[in-house]
Parts: C-alpha cells; sequence; structure tokens
C-alpha cells in the first residue's frame, strides 16, 4: 500500500441496480480522492457495462490486490473473472451471486487488514441467498463474518436525527416476542457505547419508544410497557445510561420530541425507519453499530426501476463515504487515551483515615 490515507473497502452490490451509478457519481469529485483511497470490489467488466450505459466519464484503475491501491485513483478489484450478464432494473440470481462474491473477498481482505472501513452499496436480499449467505441483510452477515461475538446494531442516521433498532429484519407477527427487557437493554448500551466512541458525544440522551399504540395505554392496548420496556429503561438509567421513554412512536415523531435526544431507540423496523425516511433529505446513511469493523451504506436499495437511467442521486452513498471516515477517526481519538491508562487507584483505610494510594506492586523484601 503506497500512501497513508484511510483505505476505503466499497462492494458494489447488486450488479442489476444502481451500485456502480452512485459509486461513480461520487467520486467524479476530485476533492473525495484527497480525503481516502477508494477499493471497489467488483468486476472490471461489468463497471465498463454500467459506465457505457450510463454515459458517465469514471476512470478506474484495475488491480488484483487491495495491497496494489493507489492514491489519487479509484481502484478496482477484480473479485472475479466471470462473464456476468447485465440487466439493468431486473433482479437475477447471477446479479446475487456477484453481489456475494465482491462481499467475501472484502472480507477475507479485512481479516488480513488490506483496508480501513467498509461502504457497501445496495444488494437485493432475495437473490443473494444460497448455501453460504442465509441472513436477511448486510447486518447480519458482517456480525457473523466479522463480528468476533459482538452484538451489531442498526442506526439510521442524517443531520435531523440517529435510530436504532432492537429487533430489524423480523415479520411483524414475531417482533412482540422478540422484544425482551434483556435485548433492550443489550441494544441500548450498544447505542450509548457507539453514540460515545463513534460520535464523539459525552452524555448521549436516548429516547425508548413503546411497542403497543398510545404506549399500551396503561395495559389496555397491551402490556409490554409495563412489564418489559420500562423495567428495562430503569435498569439502564440505574447503570447510568441516560435513557428516557417509553415514548409512543406517532406523538414522538409528530411533536419533533426526537429533536431534544442525541438517539432514538425503535422496538422495530418500520417503526424507527417509516417516520426516519419520511423526514429524510436524501442523506440518509445506514450504520452498523457494535461491530469491530466500520460499515456504513447508503439508507436506499437497489432502485431497481431508476437503473440505467443516469437519475440516480448519490448524496446518500457519499455520506456513507464520510460518515464511515469519521467514525474510523472518532474511533482511534477515543481509545488512544484508554492504551496506557494510569495505574489503578485505591483506598486503604488506616487508623480511621482513607488514604489514596496508586497500585504500585510490592518490592520483593515487601517494602513498598
Amino acid at each position: 500500500m503506497e500512501n497513508s490515507k484511510i483505505r476505503v473497502a466499497i462492494t458494489h452490490g447488486d450488479t442489476n441496480g444502481i451500485g456502480y451509478e452512485v459509486i461513480f457519481k461520487t467520486f467524479a469529485d476530485p476533492a473525495m480522492l484527497e480525503l481516502c483511497t477508494p477499493i471497489i470490489y467488483g468486476s472490471p467488466k461489468v463497471a465498463a457495462y454500467h459506465r457505457n450505459a450510463l454515459g458517465i466519464q469514471a476512470n478506474f484503475t484495475i488491480i488484483n490486490s487491495a495491497e496494489d491501491a493507489h492514491s489519487g485513483k479509484l481502484n478496482l478489484l477484480t473479485t472475479f473473472e466471470e462473464e456476468v450478464k447485465v440487466e439493468l432494473g431486473n433482479p437475477s440470481k447471477e446479479a446475487g451471486v456477484a453481489s456475494l462474491k465482491a462481499l467475501d473477498r472484502a472480507m477475507e481482505d479485512y481479516k488480513k487488514g488490506l483496508f480501513d472501513v467498509l461502504v457497501t452499496a445496495p444488494i437485493n436480499k432475495n437473490n443473494i441467498q444460497g448455501g453460504d449467505f442465509h441472513f436477511p441483510g448486510h447486518t447480519e452477515y458482517l456480525e457473523e463474518k466479522a463480528g468476533d461475538g459482538n452484538q451489531s446494531l442498526m442506526i439510521l442516521l442524517n443531520d435531523v436525527m440517529r435510530v436504532a433498532l432492537v429487533t430489524t429484519h423480523l415479520p411483524i407477527k414475531d417482533v412482540a416476542q422478540a422484544i425482551t427487557k434483556e435485548r433492550i437493554v443489550e441494544k441500548a448500551k450498544i447505542f450509548n457505547t457507539s453514540l460515545k466512541r463513534d460520535f464523539r458525544i459525552s452524555n448521549p440522551r436516548i429516547a425508548v419508544l413503546a411497542l403497543n399504540p398510545h404506549a399500551g395505554d396503561g395495559g389496555l392496548l397491551g402490556t409490554e410497557e409495563q412489564e418489559i420496556i420500562a423495567p428495562a429503561v430503569k435498569e439502564l438509567s440505574d447503570s447510568g445510561v441516560y435513557v428516557f421513554g417509553p415514548y409512543a412512536a406517532d406523538g414522538f415523531f409528530a411533536r419533533g420530541i426526537y429533536e431534544s435526544f442525541d438517539g432514538v431507540l425503535a422496538m422495530y423496523h418500520d417503526q424507527g425507519l417509516a417516520p426516519f425516511k419520511a423526514l429524510d433529505r436524501g442523506d440518509g446513511v445506514n450504520f452498523t453499530a457494535g461491530l469491530p469493523i466500520v460499515r456504513t451504506s447508503p439508507d436506499h436499495g437497489t432502485a431497481y426501476e431508476i437503473a440505467g437511467k443516469n437519475v440516480a442521486d448519490e448524496n446518500s452513498f457519499r455520506q456513507a463515504v464520510y460518515l464511515a471516515l469519521d467514525v474510523f477517526r472518532h474511533r482511534a481519538e477515543y481509545d488512544e487515551p484508554l492504551a496506557n491508562p494510569l495505574p489503578k487507584l485505591y483506598h486503604e483505610k488506616r487508623d480511621d483515615s482513607e488514604k489514596t494510594r496508586f497500585n504500585i506492586p510490592k518490592a520483593k523484601n515487601g517494602n513498598n
């Protein structure tokens, strides 16, 4: 690797969607190449097809290893040599296989330390399924491949709010059973740590949403608030996490209460993401918190309906790159003073007076 810029791995996503379009448009700005060294995990042939179909002036340098990435260039790492039939706007199993090959190669390189952060272009969650991919999305895949046993947390964010989810890709009929006090506490703690470490918020305030309409109306519309969510909020508060709620979701968003918090913890996917996307201005980013790897993605899907028409807005993808760079730097700043902590202090009681002493091992002769 010939430079010290942050190395951004980019998986090309579904080859029939708008992945290559938003990637090319993002890095058409020369300033982006001053900020980082991008490495697209994909196919030169597929990339050239998209470039020609869109009429975009996008130059990329073909490499066979992330170690060969060039500073100031848009690097395209060949993840497979096979021909792939591109059918812009149409989902296909072939496109799903191509997206998985890019992901798997990126994970191999991550374990080798060949890049710093990961930005994923959208996949089709259905056509990527197979023997080697049995996950409902990127988040769960990365948790298994790069989590080191840590639990992940999906956070959608923009300049307006940060929304995290207790449950992610679950059918509505399974949500209530999946909501437990332990799960809420776990996800809230991950959220709290991420707000401190990844976003450098010293004392984050987190709002917890209710599950039922009107926060259960005192048990009339459900008891999860009384029996599960409120006890979880109390346990978190007692442990020093600044959490508040549960709040009825409709009034919480309608009255703009979210503006008073650093983060919002929603109980299920659409409860958090429907209002988030309704208030989104095209700059939303999906961030996977809780894992050693820094991973972001745009908050939109493959957008088959506009694929190949050169009308896709790249702003969400650009913001995903910006966020990945910010989080990488924030983690380094947060972790640096923790690398060499001062010796632990303790209080020793002698003659009814407390003396603070450094915890220094005793010499072999028994003297302090």
